[in-house]
């Protein structure tokens, strides 16, 4: 059967900036993979990193030597091994599962045993910002179970008390994006150890954190730019006790599953997560949720506007898509206008 392949760069408008230590954005720019055979159609979204040297261009360019092995005739996991973990072989593997699950008519859920949830508590971002403004935002979000709040190393105490003064019944995963060093986080430890902190999320670079080896303070610690992997677990054992799995950062639902294995045999408490982006991205990372104690996956309440069908966030809660979005193999015919 004839197959078609298209790569598309997409750019959602948010509804208010989003900054964390590293920058703001204003909109989440993403690229999605379209194959088609016949009438079956396998969607992919994914957001190009730049932490990572990856750009919308570099993404598109990445994925035409694959794409192109598809058009000829390839089978998908020859595709895929053109590509290297990041955003572009996320893209191809997610749109590669949704159009597996047309073509058998099975679900994503049924084909990986994985259960979706029909809701489930995410962590909604309260972005980097003045104090006042974070209590603010966090206030405005007060009814959440579970606020995560971006910190660099400017006063990180008194952005981090005014969201837990403003929000006091919310557990809270701080994320610093790398942007502390140890005497920080250490530094923090009174302060932390007063509020409710679920986890505290990738506070040193990627890199220097064997200076986290035996460090054992009264919260979990977090690895997210420090993993990417399955292959990278086994050496954040001692530093790390919880670990952020992200297709853009794996390469697909493919490997997050593999990951998913691993670091359960490693005992790692395990959380999902995102990046800014549509319902297109977060719909295949819910195969993961019901087998993680955290989800981060708000990534769609940030857009101005989302895909008809796709997830809703609303007190903390998120929605599942609709059927016929993604992955439970049948149309979508109706939901992508």
């Amino acid at each position: 059967m004839q197959r078609t392949v298209s790569i598309a760069h997409v750019s959602h408008r948010l509804k208010a900036p989003f900054r964390i230590s590293r920058g703001v954005k204003t909109a989440a720019e993403v690229v999605v993979v379209e194959i088609v055979e016949g009438e079956l159609i396998g969607r992919g979204e994914s957001v190009p990193y730049a932490r990572y040297d990856e750009t919308v261009d570099s993404v598109v360019v990445q994925l035409q030597p694959a794409a192109q092995a598809l058009r000829e005739g390839a089978r998908p996991h020859e595709a895929l091994a053109l590509l290297t973990p990041g955003a572009a072989r996320n893209a191809l593997d997610c749109a590669l599962w949704d159009l597996r699950a047309k073509r058998e008519g099975l679900s994503v859920e049924a084909l990986t045993a994985l259960r979706v949830p029909d809701s489930l508590v995410t962590a909604v971002t309260v972005s980097l910002d003045s104090p006042e403004n974070m209590g603010a935002a966090a206030r405005a979000v007060a009814s959440a179970p579970l606020i995560k709040v971006k910190l660099s190393a400017d006063d990180p105490a008194a952005r981090l008390l005014a969201v837990a003064r403003a929000a006091p019944d919310a557990r809270l995963i701080v994320d610093p994006n790398e942007g502390w060093d140890f005497a920080t986080l250490d530094g923090l430890k009174p302060v932390l150890s007063d509020l409710n902190i679920a986890l505290v999320e990738q506070p040193l670079p990627a890199g220097e954190d064997q200076a986290l080896e035996g460090y054992d303070p009264p919260y979990p610690i977090c690895a997210d730019e420090s993993v990417h992997t399955a292959q990278d677990l086994a050496a954040l054992r001692g530093r790390y006790r919880a670990v952020n799995l992200k297709l853009d950062k794996a390469g697909g639902l493919t490997e997050a599953l593999l990951m998913l294995e691993e670091a359960r045999n490693h005992g790692f408490t395990l959380m999902v997560g995102c990046m800014v982006a549509s319902s297109l991205a977060i719909a295949p990372a819910l195969h993961l949720a019901s087998s993680c104690a955290f989800a981060d996956l708000d990534g769609p309440w940030w857009l101005a506007q989302d895909h008809p069908g796709g997830c809703r966030v609303a007190e903390g809660r998120l929605t599942a898509p609709k059927p016929g979005f993604w992955g439970d193999g049948v149309s979508a015919t109706g939901l992508w206008l």
